[in-house]
């Protein structure tokens, strides 16, 4: 059973926006499910209804088999939510957060728990720091501690590393992996293509409130990936010779390097290396490039 399943989901908005059309998902217990797509596609808002922020038009949405608006106490309990909006009261210290955010859940007091959890988002040094004092990077640290104090299933980042420099990110991006390997199912919304092609196990892809594409990364990759064998000639080539025209081949303007374009599937590099050799074509170096989960999703947009 998934542990979370979304069947039919539609949100249409009193000003007639349709912010999701007949989505149907379902997610894995222990997974990282990337969710892409871009500005207004309807990612946010599908995470908002299964987080019980938003109302659902039409549609059900269960969470370890429990409906999100019959049983939202159980389904809420089990579910951490980080916004893309720092919101966070400025006056109060990070150890202070956390512990109301306990109490807000009706949580017993667990200092040991509290610890653990701001150690490992390098926050136990600024426990006793108030929030006004910290950097955007280590509000955002905050966020996705006050996520963790109800110790969720189920974690949801919403863009967790917009405005996050370079370093922080990667840090970050460490911590998610570690909550994966602690037992969190996450679901993650992103700006970064490099943060989902890291990150995750299956990625979902939405447009314009329809769910495009959901699948596998790796298999995505194979699937939709195309792959470039660059040689570079010992001489220059004045033309493709007939023998090679079967290949999709293109010859540079300096006449010195070939470019072949295969699919993942295709086994053909051996091959093309050994026409290359009957027809006396000599290469001094060979590299393959490989397309990149960006240029997949930008493919995917570009249909709708």
């Amino acid at each position: 059973m998934a542990l979370i399943s979304v069947k039919h989901l539609s949100k249409t908005y009193s000003s007639g926006l349709h912010a999701l059309r007949d989505v149907s998902l379902d997610i894995h217990s222990g997974e990282i499910f990337a969710l892409l797509g871009p500005n207004g596609a309807g990612k946010t808002t599908l995470i908002g209804i299964i987080t019980g922020i938003v109302t659902k038009t039409s549609g059900d949405v269960l969470v370890d088999g429990k409906d999100i608006e019959t049983d939202y106490r159980y389904t809420r309990s089990l579910i951490g939510f980080v916004p893309q909006e720092i919101t966070l009261d400025i006056f109060l210290s990070v150890e202070q957060i956390l512990k109301n955010q306990r109490g807000f859940y009706g949580k017993p007091a667990n200092p040991a728990l509290l610890e653990r959890i701001m150690r490992d988002l390098s926050l136990w040094d600024k426990r006793k720091t108030e929030v006004r004092a910290l950097s955007g990077g280590m509000k955002r640290r905050v966020l996705i501690a006050k996520a963790l104090t109800n110790e969720p299933k189920i974690l949801f980042l919403d863009e967790p590393t917009a405005g996050v420099d370079v370093d922080l990110r990667k840090d970050m991006w460490e911590q998610v992996k570690k909550l994966r390997e602690a037992g969190t199912t996450i679901i993650l919304t992103t700006h970064y293509i490099e943060e989902a092609e890291l990150l995750a196990d299956r990625i979902g892809i939405i447009n314009e409130g329809k769910l495009i594409l959901v699948e596998e990364k790796e298999t995505l990759m194979k699937k939709m990936g195309e792959k470039t064998l660059l040689v570079h000639l010992d001489a220059p080539l004045e033309s493709i010779p007939a023998g090679l025209a079967h290949y999709r081949l293109t010859l540079s303007k300096d006449k010195r390097e070939l470019s072949l374009q295969y699919s993942a599937e295709e086994r053909i590099v051996f091959p093309f290396l050994q026409a290359l050799k009957d027809q006396h074509i000599l290469a001094s170096d060979v590299k393959t490039t490989e397309t990149s989960l960006e240029e997949i999703f930008v493919s995917l947009i570009g249909k709708k």
